[in-house]
């Protein structure tokens, strides 16, 4: 896998990654994940994942703007928070949630 953009804020992060055809992406958060962790121990900092994620697909022609979407985070932010972010999200990609579950 290659990663393309990663950014965040202090309660979430986006990763834009290229992978394999072979790398399912539950592998591939879990080994961001593990790795991430394992690096966070060794610096002596309080870490952890939450137990879920979520992914989305994109087109090669959309990778500028997720990228730059990335990028950009502190300023989304200003706008509207993590959880307004991430319902937007999943209505603008036709998720189906229950709002009782959704973000725990």
């Amino acid at each position: 896998m290659k990663a393309l953009a990663i950014g965040g804020m202090p309660d979430h992060v986006h990763i834009l990654l290229s992978l394999a055809s072979e790398i399912s992406i539950s592998k591939a958060v879990n080994v961001l994940k593990s790795n991430s962790s394992k690096w966070m121990r060794a610096q002596a900092r309080q870490f952890a994942w939450q137990e879920g994620y979520a992914a989305f697909s994109v087109s090669t022609s959309g990778l500028d703007g997720v990228i730059d979407y990335i990028k950009r985070q502190p300023e989304h932010h200003k706008k509207r928070d993590f959880a307004q972010e991430y319902l937007s999200l999943l209505k603008k990609h036709g998720v189906e949630y229950d709002p009782a579950w959704v973000l725990g």
